[in-house]
C-alpha cells in the first residue's frame, strides 16, 4: 500500500485492491473530528458507546478515545473490520493524540487481538463482513459508517447492512458517514433513520441518520 499525506498534515495509505484511500485527502484526522465525533455528539456523552464498520488505521477510535479521556471519560468501543492491517501498517500512522497515542500503543503489543480493556474503557473488534457480523442490539450511541465507497465496497451500504446497524443503534443515537449518495440515503430512511445534510469538509455535504421510531424486524 502506498502512503500519503493529508492536508491536516496527518497520513493514510492508498488501498490498491479498493481504489481509494483510507481517508480524504483533506484530512484523515479532520474527519474523525468535525464528522465522525462532533456529529455524532459522542465528544458530549458522558458513556459513549461506538460503533464503528471499518476500522482501518484506528483514527477515529483514537479521536474518540482522546476525547473521553480529556473528559474523564469511558469509551466503549465496537469495530466490524473485514480486512485487518498488519501491526507494522497500524505504527506507521501516528497522530498528535498523545493521551490516546499512549493507549494505542499499548494496544498495538498485542494486536491482532480482539478486546482490549483498561481504565480508559475497552475496544472491542469483529473481524468479520458486517453481512455476517452478529451485533449487539440497543447497544450503541453512536454508529461510525466508515466503510470504503458505495461505489468501491457495496455489500456494506445495503438497506439490510443499514437496518442491522439500526439495531445496534439506541434510539436518539446517531450515524454519521461521509457519504452523500442518493440510493444510500433512501436505504438509511428506509432503515429507520431520520436523514440529515450535513455540510461536509472537502466536500459539499455528509450525511447523519438519527435512529427515530422500533427499528425494523430482523431479516430486512
Amino acid at each position: 500500500m502506498e502512503w500519503l499525506l493529508t492536508e491536516d498534515g496527518t497520513p493514510t495509505f492508498f488501498h490498491p485492491s479498493y481504489g481509494e484511500a483510507y481517508h480524504p485527502r483533506q484530512g484523515a484526522l479532520l474527519q474523525a473530528r468535525r464528522l465522525y465525533l462532533e456529529k455524532t455528539l459522542t465528544h458530549l456523552h458522558p458513556a459513549p458507546r461506538v460503533l464503528e464498520v471499518g476500522f482501518g488505521l484506528g483514527v477515529n477510535f483514537r479521536a474518540a478515545l482522546e476525547s473521553a479521556l480529556l473528559r474523564g471519560v469511558r469509551l466503549r468501543y465496537l469495530a466490524v473490520e473485514k480486512a485487518p492491517l498488519p501491526r507494522e501498517a497500524l505504527e506507521a500512522i501516528p497522530l498528535p493524540l498523545p493521551r490516546a497515542e499512549w493507549v494505542f500503543r499499548e494496544i498495538l503489543k498485542a494486536w491482532p487481538e480482539a478486546h482490549f480493556r483498561g481504565p480508559w474503557g475497552e475496544l472491542h473488534l469483529l473481524f468479520a463482513d458486517v453481512a455476517q457480523a452478529e451485533l449487539p442490539p440497543f447497544w450503541a450511541s453512536a454508529v461510525y459508517l466508515d466503510p470504503f465507497s458505495p461505489r468501491a465496497n457495496p455489500e456494506a451500504w445495503t438497506e439490510a447492512v443499514l437496518c442491522k446497524l439500526r439495531r445496534a443503534l439506541r434510539r436518539g443515537g446517531r450515524l454519521a458517514t461521509y457519504s452523500a449518495q442518493g440510493a444510500f440515503r433512501r436505504a438509511l430512511k428506509g432503515a429507520g433513520f431520520r436523514v440529515h445534510r450535513v455540510r461536509g469538509v472537502g466536500k459539499r455535504e455528509w450525511t447523519v441518520g438519527i435512529a427515530v421510531g422500533p427499528p425494523p424486524a430482523p431479516g430486512r
